[in-house]
């Protein structure tokens, strides 16, 4: 089922991220209600201007995910982390200079010490989201990675380094072996932006650009850069067409871009 009816409702996940924001902006670009699930109320609050219901979850807490998924009708996942241990990865405590060596060489450590490592985000967050789900839900749509299955092959093996993409590997599994209907694109390396500093107004302007083409392509074999913009529009032209449903596809930017994108086509020319 196609988007469009009256009673429509979008959870965006992930919606104060580079990705996220500008979902969201298209969305309410196009006349949809949003809602968003989000660990930081105030900073979707300024960042949306109350434009969409702002509930405060997490999904790699299941207890927090129920109310945010009622009487959604899609789920547009954008959720992530850093591939490589960083700040984001939320080190509990802060590890000094000393206890990054065993941080990188000692898996089980770390994932004891982090609280939003890929494995935590990407795969058991994204199988709580989807356990949550409503199971009328008319698309599932989540934004994974290229390479997912040459992971062991360069340079994938090293983006796989502090496995990122096994975990994508295993959010990618739980939302097609739930039975819901879904839609997971895989974008090459992220480009423009994070715009993660605008309010909504300014976000809206900054989605204007690009100078490439948006290339779609299935079996993991397409490499390159992807525009964050591109891959928003992706998100939610998605949700539009019965053709990307149940369709896992890579999309990158290549060649001359045409005055308009025509998500339609570039859909209707995926195998099923």
């Amino acid at each position: 089922m196609t988007f469009g009816r009256t009673e429509d409702l979008v959870l965006v996940v992930g919606a104060t991220g580079g990705v996220g924001q500008i979902v969201v902006g298209k969305l309410l670009e196009k006349g949809a209600k949003v809602r968003i699930l989000t660990r930081n109320a105030e900073k979707a609050k300024k960042l949306f201007n109350e434009k969409v219901e702002v509930f405060v979850g997490d999904i790699r807490k299941a207890n927090t995910l129920p109310a945010a998924v009622d009487n959604v009708t899609h789920i547009i996942c954008c959720t992530g982390t850093t591939a490589f241990p960083s700040a984001r990865w939320e080190f509990d405590p802060e590890p000094n200079f000393f206890e990054w060596g065993k941080i990188l060489l000692d898996s089980d450590y770390r994932e004891a010490t982090a609280k939003n490592t890929p494995t935590k985000v990407d795969a058991e967050g994204v199988s709580n989201l989807v356990a949550a789900a409503p199971k009328n839900l008319s698309r599932f749509v989540f934004v994974s990675s290229v390479g997912i299955l040459r992971k062991d092959q360069p340079p994938f093996n090293i983006l796989n380094a502090f496995g990122v993409l096994d975990a994508k590997k295993k959010g990618e599994e739980a939302i097609i072996h739930s039975g819901l209907p879904y839609t997971i694109i895989r974008p090459g390396r992220l480009i423009d932006g994070p715009y993660t500093s605008y309010d909504l107004n300014t976000l809206l302007k900054a989605t204007t650009g690009g100078k490439l083409n948006v290339v779609i392509g299935k079996g993991d074999t397409l490499a390159g850069d992807a525009s964050r913009i591109d891959v928003a529009a992706a998100c939610v032209e998605s949700i539009f067409y019965s053709a990307s449903e149940r369709q896992v596809f890579e999309l990158v930017n290549k060649g001359t871009r045409p005055p308009t994108i025509d998500w339609e086509r570039l859909f209707s020319q995926l195998p099923t």
